[in-house]
């Protein structure tokens, strides 16, 4: 991990400082959604006991979040991305201690839940632009690839963790969601400790905006938004609802996710760097077909929980190519100004379609069989993939 550190320290022309502070927190941070990835479904199944309809209709408050990102993150602009970032771990720290200890009933949960959700939501578009302020223009794939592969790494000892635990102790959820805040908070602070002056430009006028530069990315946000909620809400309730796994079996899933992680995230940043978003965002595509007819005809073979597993680690994988969307607007974006801005909007954008999605689901679910939610999802990676054929970065 400290070699990795230093090898993002030799591409940056940022002090060493603040890139250490920054990567401190970003794995800060991978322990908190460690813990958020292990426990937070069966949290919800065990203690409140979901229906399918009742979990998708769960997903509305808690993508609401998502969708005002762009407004909330509007309103701080004044603030710039470091504080902004700052505010947004502690939102998630507050929200996610908050569930665990205060969740006195499923209304009470809903609120400590979307303020949680808002944290999270808030801190992506930070993290990224953050990230590629922290990089030259020819190395910024690989700058976001070391980052989350040094996240991912953290990840991978806290699922350990988790996995042992949970199997063979009882632990509260209260526990679980505790430390998980407390490292929401440390991230904060160590945020907190960054200089901004030296990152940042002393005049900040961004605006919210749409601009027709960045229309090809916004529809790639909205697909995105939709195909990633199939993967969100129903890809860990096909496994606790139709073939019964628990806390360790998740946990045990994110373990091996993060293993694979450390080293194919930087590979990805890597294919960014020399193949370019558009290849990368067009393999996303491909992939996520196949796991979506993967999810669907697993009850078909003799191996259905490894198939299911494997879709649900490969899916969690292909995350990773976010990163090609982030430095896709870094790229074509004629002042770097607009691009913290533009990921907001996205996000947002991408959020208009994930409330909904849910609900449709669970209507698709209930009337024909979770097996269709995918079908629906392989159609839906199909138009990613034309999407992204037009996808042109003038050099």
């Amino acid at each position: 991990m400290i070699s990795k550190i230093k090898e993002l320290s030799s591409m940056t022309k940022i002090k060493d400082r603040q890139l250490l502070l920054f990567v401190i927190a970003c794995a800060a941070i991978g322990v908190s959604q460690s813990i958020d990835s292990a426990v937070f479904n069966n949290f919800l199944n065990d203690t409140f006991h979901l229906s399918v309809t009742q979990r998708t209709i769960l997903e509305i408050p808690r993508e609401l979040p998502g969708l005002l990102v762009v407004f909330v993150s509007g309103a701080l602009m004044f603030l710039g991305d470091i504080r902004t970032a700052m505010i947004a771990t502690i939102l998630a720290a507050v929200g996610m201690m908050c569930i665990g200890f205060f969740s006195m009933s499923f209304g009470v949960m809903m609120i400590w839940m979307t303020v949680y959700s808002m944290g999270q939501h808030l801190f992506m578009p930070m993290q990224n632009s953050i990230a590629m302020n922290l990089s030259d223009k020819r190395s910024i794939g690989k700058v976001l690839g070391v980052m989350n592969g040094l996240n991912t790494a953290v990840f991978l000892v806290t699922s350990l963790v988790a996995a042992l635990v949970f199997r063979f102790v009882h632990v509260h959820y209260a526990v679980a969601f505790a430390i998980g805040g407390a490292a929401y908070l440390v991230a904060g602070l160590l945020i907190f400790r960054m200089d901004a002056a030296k990152m940042e430009s002393p005049k900040n006028n961004r605006k919210l905006f749409l601009k027709k530069e960045f229309s090809l990315f916004y529809v790639l946000s909205v697909v995105n938004g939709a195909r990633k909620q199939i993967f969100i809400t129903f890809g860990p309730w096909v496994l606790i609802k139709v073939f019964g796994q628990g806390v360790s079996t998740f946990a045990m899933i994110g373990f091996i996710t993060a293993a694979l992680g450390i080293f194919f995230k930087p590979w990805v940043g890597h294919l960014i760097d020399k193949k370019g978003e558009k290849f990368v965002l067009g393999a996303e595509a491909v992939f996520l077909f196949l796991v979506c007819i993967g999810y669907a005809v697993a009850e078909n073979t003799g191996f259905a929980i490894t198939m299911v597993c494997a879709c649900f680690i490969i899916d969690q994988l292909l995350n990773a190519a976010a990163m090609a969307r982030a430095t896709y607007v870094r790229k074509i974006a004629k002042d770097k100004e607009d691009v913290s801005p533009t990921l907001s909007m996205g996000l947002s954008m991408d959020h208009v379609v994930s409330m909904f999605i849910p609900v449709a689901g669970s209507l698709v679910w209930n009337a024909f069989g979770y097996q269709y939610v995918f079908i629906a999802g392989a159609a839906i990676a199909v138009l990613n993939f034309v999407l992204t054929r037009k996808i042109v970065i003038s050099q």
